[in-house]
């Protein structure tokens, strides 16, 4: 057996935990938004048409942002369409995903929905197809109190109060040449500052994302930062990255390693903007916004779409509807721990996506909702980490891995809620055949007790959860913890992720 060991030391304070790490991400895609969230005629369906079950597992999962309505759909996205009596909103082609909008569901929709489950809304602005004048007419129609044409038809439409949407995005993955309206970083940078500074004039305290890199292995990757802030620098709060990660050949220990080369590209990001203030000898410093993240079996979902008739414009169409394994599940609770390791720049995160599209809840049109694998350790990670992330090195083995260099066995973190004084010591063992025995140190925390864990491990690492077994794979008691003499010992099995909770004297 491995063994690992950390220390647990309120003294080692990264950051506060930011509830908007535990954010999501609702784009008109597939079938996230019509028949996951929205299904007028469900059985489960509320007056709005909003699933009451699908809301009731969103609670569940904790989520507290999402950001709406893309992705890369938001690049050819005429917000109007989807505000005011729906028998007028006109039908369009979604060139991003190659479907049929009905617009059904729009601005305001969102909003009540998101409002109703206490979610803060992140909006997206179309900087590919549209500019300046478009943004801040949203602005008016969203946010603008009354008195104005947009307002005023906001409150004719049914929403007489401002939607009040603090975080905005300018624009969606402008770098890369998929996207419907894609740009240079120069073109970009100018066109982001233009939108923000126009934006600032309207409302002042908006909190404004510049599109950061769709992908640390983007050609652009790096410059595009520093070109982009180099434009925007003293306009916007935050920038953002994306990130996915899939197992290629068989290679489950380089997919296990994948946070590792999350952890890169947060480090590798807050290097370039904090470059581009030293140049500028600003105070300032950007924070980032990881507005989408994943496990995405891409390779798979491109071979599908090679095969796909393109004469087809279907209206929400079975697409990227991964069914995640065990493996899946330890990978994204492992970048739930790199976003919480980077908590002192890492401030905003949305996984992508929320319902049915490489997502933690799935759907049947008319039929029932249930819990992903993956759901699992993002529910009882943004349930758990509270108060200030604590720094944890945990002193493991390493291993070799052929997409991802070096990685340690255990990756862990650490977060203590000083009103409470409660702990909770997260953790991934990625050896896929032995089991870790991991031993923390916490006399620090000053009569640490009644410890708690629960695992998440299968003998069978590629087990999912179905319509028919939705808890085939759950967390389950790890009755191996043990606390004595301020030692907390347990063993992690092999590829698996782990939550402990400790009571400890407040401080």
């Amino acid at each position: 057996m491995h063994k690992a060991a950390l220390t647990i030391d309120p003294a080692f304070r990264i950051a506060p935990v930011d509830r908007r790490l535990f954010g999501s991400f609702v784009e008109h895609m597939g079938r996230c938004v019509y028949t996951g969230i929205y299904e007028p005629g469900h059985p489960a369906a509320d007056a709005d048409g909003f699933r009451t079950d699908v809301a009731a597992l969103v609670r569940e999962l904790g989520v507290t942002t999402v950001r709406y309505p893309g992705g890369n759909f938001v690049s050819g996205y005429r917000w109007e369409d989807g505000v005011g009596p729906k028998e007028h909103r006109p039908v369009r082609r979604d060139l991003a995903w190659h479907s049929t909008e009905t617009n059904r569901f729009g601005l305001d929709e969102f909003v009540r929905w998101a409002r109703g489950l206490d979610i803060e809304p992140m909006m997206a602005v179309n900087l590919g197809t549209r500019g300046v004048q478009e943004a801040l007419d949203l602005h008016e129609y969203a946010n603008h109190p009354g008195g104005t044409a947009l307002s005023d038809r906001r409150a004719a439409n049914g929403a007489p109060e401002p939607h009040a949407i603090a975080m905005w995005c300018l624009g969606n993955e402008m770098d890369g040449p998929w996207q419907t309206g894609h740009k240079t970083a120069r073109e970009y940078g100018r066109l982001a500052a233009e939108t923000a500074r126009a934006m600032r004039m309207a409302e002042p305290g908006l909190e404004l994302v510049a599109c950061g890199s769709s992908g640390r292995s983007m050609p652009t990757f790096g410059a595009w930062e520093a070109e982009v802030l180099d434009e925007c620098y003293d306009l916007v709060d935050f920038v953002s990255l994306h990130a996915y990660y899939e197992e290629h050949d068989g290679d489950l220990g380089s997919f296990l390693a994948s946070a590792t080369d999350m952890d890169r590209f947060i480090e590798e990001v807050v290097a370039t903007a904090d470059h581009v203030a030293a140049k500028r000898k600003s105070a300032k410093r950007i924070m980032l916004s990881f507005d989408e993240w994943n496990v995405w079996y891409l390779s798979r979902f491109q071979a599908e779409q090679a095969a796909r008739p393109r004469q087809d414009w279907p209206v929400a169409p079975r697409i990227i509807e991964d069914r995640y394994s065990a493996a899946d599940a330890v990978v994204v609770g492992d970048m739930l721990i790199s976003l919480l390791r980077h908590a002192d720049r890492v401030t905003a995160a949305s996984q992508a996506q929320l319902v049915n599209v490489i997502a933690p809840i799935m759907t049947e049109p008319g039929g029932p909702a249930w819990r992903q694998t993956t759901f699992h350790p993002f529910a009882r990670t943004a349930e758990a980490a509270r108060g200030d992330v604590l720094r944890v090195e945990p002193v493991c083995p390493d291993y070799d891995t052929e997409r991802h260099g070096t990685a340690p066995l255990v990756s862990a973190t650490a977060t203590r809620d000083p009103e409470t004084g409660r702990v909770a010591l997260f953790a991934v063992n990625r050896s896929t055949e032995e089991p870790v025995e991991l031993e923390a140190d916490v006399r620090a925390l000053g009569g640490a007790h009644a410890a708690r864990a629960l695992t998440l491990a299968e003998d069978d690492v590629y087990a999912v959860n179905t319509a028919e077994h939705p808890d085939r794979v759950v967390p389950r008691e790890n009755k191996s913890v043990r606390l004595e003499g301020g030692r907390l010992a347990a063993v992690l099995p092999p590829v698996s992720w782990t939550v402990v909770r400790l009571d400890a004297a407040r401080g």
